[in-house]
């Protein structure tokens, strides 16, 4: 069996090749939820997912929750959250937020969650992750696994089309024709180590077992404008304009994230094997 890869002590990735966030949850915090294009993300999510969904109080698996705001909609909605983040940094924020809150805190990757008791997980969100992960599909089967029939995975993943789209709007056309969009994860920028395309997520899906019941693209819209809202009524317009558009084809496939529900039919025999080669 191939040995991991081998990392400065220093790097920011893990001896697997993940990139975790010790060390930058300041900076993640300020880039990504610290303006408007954080705000835009979450408002989007707090419509979207009460339609992509069907949500009756069940206990939610949050898989590399971060600093807590998507346990704390759950959470405040009535549904037990168990958090699930690798970095101590990001948990120790998470549960400064959430203070008062019914969640349970642990510190674990998504590669470590216990294969012991499959399949006892009706709903579980793994936002924003796989794009950090030296092998997303494997961390796809992972979840996968512990999904009961039934059962909803809600699926938000970095979009690599939108990402080489954005860098030929910012004139990187060199980078964007040579397809070298990944970040390299040893330094401060945030640019995801694995971004994924659409059709890497429904043929991955299918070959796990899943069903794609629903997609829309989040942010469809904000990332490309030349100059960014500044006024309340503007941000309030670009709102309303990417809900118009974020399930509209072709729209939603520019978006920077594509947001999946994915489900575990009742019936479902597929035999979930992180061992498998991963679907072209």
């Amino acid at each position: 069996m191939p040995q991991p890869p081998e990392f400065p002590a220093s790097s920011p990735l893990s001896a697997a090749g993940d990139r975790h966030f010790d060390g930058l949850a300041e900076k993640f915090a300020e880039s990504l939820y610290g303006g408007a294009r954080g705000e835009l993300r979450l408002a989007l999510l707090d419509r979207l997912l009460p339609e992509m969904l069907a949500l009756h109080d069940q206990a939610l698996l949050d898989v590399g929750g971060g600093l807590g705001q998507l346990a704390g909609w759950f959470a405040g909605r009535g549904h037990a959250v168990t958090l699930v983040e690798p970095s101590g940094e990001m948990l120790a924020r998470a549960r400064e937020s959430l203070e008062g809150s019914e969640v349970v805190f642990l510190q674990a990757t998504l590669q470590s969650l216990p294969d012991g008791d499959p399949g006892s997980w009706s709903l579980i969100a793994c936002h924003a992750v796989l794009e950090w992960l030296a092998d997303p599909h494997a961390a796809l089967a992972t979840l996968a696994r512990q999904l009961a029939p039934g059962g909803q995975l809600s699926l938000m993943v970095f979009n690599r089309d939108a990402l080489r789209f954005s860098n030929v709007v910012k004139g990187n056309l060199e980078k964007a024709l040579a397809d070298r969009l990944e970040g390299k994860g040893l330094r401060r920028r945030l640019t995801p180590i694995s971004p994924l395309t659409h059709a890497q997520v429904v043929a991955w899906s299918a070959e796990l077992g899943l069903e794609v019941r629903a997609v829309a693209g989040v942010r469809v819209f904000h990332d490309y404008l030349r100059r960014p809202p500044e006024s309340v009524a503007d941000r309030e317009t670009l709102l309303e304009l990417e809900w118009r558009y974020c399930r509209v084809d072709p729209h939603w496939r520019l978006g920077r994230y594509l947001l999946y529900t994915l489900v575990r039919p009742e019936t479902a025999d597929t035999a979930i094997d992180s061992d498998q080669e991963p679907a072209p």
